[in-house]
């Protein structure tokens, strides 16, 4: 009984090292880089006005959510002076105006910008 046991686990062994011969390697870090990686890379500190959701304003105070609504259903914008083009307030062009250093413009990407997850992305606290 030991042997056919002994056998049995050095063929389970034997199967497991073939198995692992033909699994391809883990992907390398550089190969998991997708197109949001790449966004948050490009706008680096910055709040990109074409491919950020609503949630990225709530660290500026006033912004969130009602103007932030407003940019992100307003673009695409080619600057982020094209944001005071929109039907804003006074009070909203102030704000705006306040924290523009902020912000940056990249091509916008479908990827980033499909359905209605730039309104809600599903994170909540």
């Amino acid at each position: 009984m030991k042997r056919l046991v002994a056998w049995l686990m050095s063929g389970l062994v034997l199967a497991g090292l073939l198995v692992s011969l033909l699994v391809p390697p883990a992907a390398s870090a550089e190969e998991l880089r997708n197109l949001a990686d790449d966004k948050i890379a490009e706008r680096g500190d910055k709040v990109d006005l074409n491919n950020s959701s609503v949630r990225r304003f709530q660290s500026y105070p006033g912004m969130y959510p009602t103007l932030a609504g407003k940019i992100v259903l307003g673009g695409p914008y080619q600057s982020v002076d094209d944001v005071l083009n929109l039907d804003l307030t006074d009070r909203q062009k102030e704000l705006f105006n306040k924290y523009k250093d902020n912000f940056t413009v990249t091509p916008p990407a479908i990827a980033l910008n499909e359905g209605f997850d730039r309104i809600n992305d599903g994170q909540y606290r």
